[in-house]
This record gives structure tokens, sequence and C-alpha cells, in this order.
């Protein structure tokens, strides 16, 4: 889903709510939603800001040194397969993950906890171009 609003000075925001496909989910599944991404993105006229919000089902964690401008010094565990495509897209989109950047509670950050493990993830991001 995307919504453009104006901001001042004639210039104009788009946001994009989006749902990516789960870990689990079938590579091709996977390569159309960042395909598709791209397209959107291709398409938003270049003076426009960009913000990305939404369920990624990717785990970036936490090591910035690599991604310097994508990635934050705030993510949480560990980067899974997912979490590579997601750091990759951004890095090749320019897009800042957010989400990573400001520091909060250790306890605040995950968004979605695993059914089996009880364990707690950062799935969900705000991204920012």
């Amino acid at each position: 889903m995307s919504l453009r609003l104006p901001l001042h000075n004639k210039q104009h925001v788009v946001l994009f709510n989006v749902y990516a496909p789960t870990l689990q989910a079938d590579p091709v599944e996977k390569d159309k939603f960042y395909t598709d991404m791209r397209r959107l993105i291709q398409k938003v006229p270049a003076d426009d800001k960009i913000i990305i919000l939404g369920d990624f089902n990717a785990r970036v964690g936490k090591n910035s040194e690599p991604w310097k401008g994508v990635l934050g010094k705030h993510g949480v565990g560990n980067c899974n397969d997912n979490g590579c495509l997601l750091l990759e897209f951004s890095a090749e989109q320019q897009l800042t993950i957010t989400s990573t950047v400001f520091q909060q509670k250790d306890s605040l950050k995950p968004t979605w906890m695993h059914p089996r493990s009880k364990h707690w993830h950062l799935i969900d991001y705000v991204l920012v171009q």
C-alpha cells in the first residue's frame, strides 16, 4: 500500500506499508517482493521523501560496521537470510533502517515472539530514504 502526502514548499512524502515473505517462503517469492519494491521506488518522483513501514520478516542484527548509513548501532540479535536481503536492498536504494538508529530500552526493541522458542526478535522496521 502506498500514500503520497503533500509537505510544505511543494514537497511530498511517499509512505509504503509492506509485508515481506517469511523466512520459509520460496526464494522466487522473496525476489519478486524486492523486485516489486524497486519498481515502486523508481516510480517515486526524485524530490519526494520515501518512508517504508512494515513487517519485513527479517532480522538485520546489530553488526552496523559493514552497513554504515543503512543499519544503526541499536539493532537486536543476529542477522538471518531475510535480513541480508533487506540490508542489501536498503544499501542499494540508499535507505536507512531507522528502527536500529535510535537508542531505546532493550525490552522495547523486539516486535515479534517466535511461537516455539519464545524468543523475541525485531522484524518490523521503518526505512527512510
